[in-house]
């Protein structure tokens, strides 16, 4: 069986806990992907929903599967949010942005009663960090902020290269927010909490992927099936 089978598989789990008259944060990426792809089969034979997409490429997906879209100017409360990850640990602690959509995707999570984290078995892992941390930051200073960000990694036991992910046009790749983001190529994160807080009060920094405490229940499809993790 293939990821993407997989993928689709704990997607599909999730959808279970979807009834009609929710509201839905639409999470971003090949995951997520899968989970607005079904919901629109639902929504297309009844199921009464509307959603609040965490980046640009979700709200076009979205829309292209006839799911309702509002923003969190319109309401003020999410029931579920459904979104992937790029690392998930056994406390429920996240690695998110791959996409380059974490800072919607952090305010769409927060406003949500729930997160609901879908992704294949091999997103587990036993200490976050081995997949890159982004690092959404302001163009202007990038150097102090670069700086600053090497000593919170030395302050939270991390030693790491950052580097600016570049774009599709070898420039830097730019946000839905108009930032440019930085990936930590740390291999290993001995405190999830306390690098969030480090990095949270960096000027510059606009948001990072780090999401601690934010996950309520994660969805793993594996080889032998589906694996669900409740926050303690």
């Amino acid at each position: 069986m293939d990821k993407e089978e997989l993928k689709r598989r704990a997607a599909a789990r999730a959808l279970e806990e979807v009834r009609g008259g929710m509201k839905l944060g639409l999470g971003t990426g090949s995951t997520a992907k899968h989970f607005v792809e079904l919901l629109g089969e639902r929504v297309r034979v009844g199921l009464d929903v509307i959603g609040v997409p965490t980046s640009e490429v979700t709200r076009a997906d979205a829309e292209r599967c006839g799911i309702r879209l509002t923003t969190l100017d319109e309401i003020d409360r999410l029931d579920i949010t459904i979104d992937g990850a790029d690392e998930v640990d056994h406390n429920l602690d996240l690695i998110k942005g791959g996409g380059g959509a974490l800072l919607r995707e952090k305010i769409v999570a927060a406003a949500s009663d729930r997160m609901i984290v879908i992704a294949d078995e091999s997103k587990l892992v036993g200490t976050l960090g081995r997949f890159p941390l982004p690092i959404e930051v302001i163009p202007f200073g990038l150097g102090a902020t670069r700086r600053a960000l090497q000593n919170a990694f030395t302050a939270a036991g991390c030693d790491g290269e950052l580097k600016l992910r570049p774009g599709k046009d070898g420039h830097a790749f730019v946000t839905d927010g108009g930032h440019w983001i930085l990936d930590a190529q740390l291999g290993r994160i001995p405190d999830a909490p306390r690098l969030a807080h480090l990095l949270s009060v960096i000027p510059g920094v606009v948001e990072h992927g780090l999401f601690v405490g934010m996950a309520s229940t994660v969805v793993l499809a594996g080889a032998d099936g589906i694996q669900t993790i409740e926050r303690a």
